[in-house]
């Protein structure tokens, strides 16, 4: 049953982080123009967006393999949950077209960006916990790990 469990919680962080790692990341290197020319959509210079798609690969696989690994995983949950944020308030601003009830551009973006942040809320959940204490723990010590493969976690 204890092995049962691991395999359930590697395989729980390899679904929350699979958006990211293989393919997000995969796609901004495959079709990096592409990503430059919409992070140019906000940044005000191309260097300025070639530098926020490279942060993003950064955040992208380090992070994920943080919450896949373990090693660090709150902090890597907690980054990743302000990057879902960020990026939905940069480029899902459903706000913008006019047009949310109508159907059109801005109700798309709305579901894009309800995704983005139901992402990061489950990055925080990760970060977190679900208890107080473990709240505290990433205050006092921010890189501290879940440990989501201990034997001793699992033997509940």
């Amino acid at each position: 049953m204890m092995i049962l469990s691991l395999f359930v919680a590697f395989g729980v962080r390899c679904l929350l982080v699979i958006l990211f790692l293989p393919f997000s990341a995969a796609d901004k290197i495959l079709n990096f123009s592409g990503a430059v020319r919409q992070a140019s959509e906000i940044a005000p210079s191309r260097g300025l967006a070639r530098g926020l798609i490279i942060a993003g690969l950064f955040v992208e696989i380090v992070m994920s393999l943080g919450i896949v690994t373990g090693i660090a995983d709150r902090l890597a949950a907690f980054v990743l949950a302000g990057y879902c944020m960020t990026t939905a308030l940069l480029w899902k601003q459903f706000w913008k077209p006019g047009d949310f009830w109508a159907g059109g551009k801005g109700r798309e973006l709305f579901w894009d960006f309800l995704k983005n942040f139901s992402l990061g809320a489950g990055f925080l959940l990760v970060t977190f916990g679900t208890s107080s204490t473990t709240a505290l723990d990433i205050l006092t010590d921010p890189t501290v790990s879940s440990h989501p493969y201990s034997l001793e976690s699992t033997a509940r």
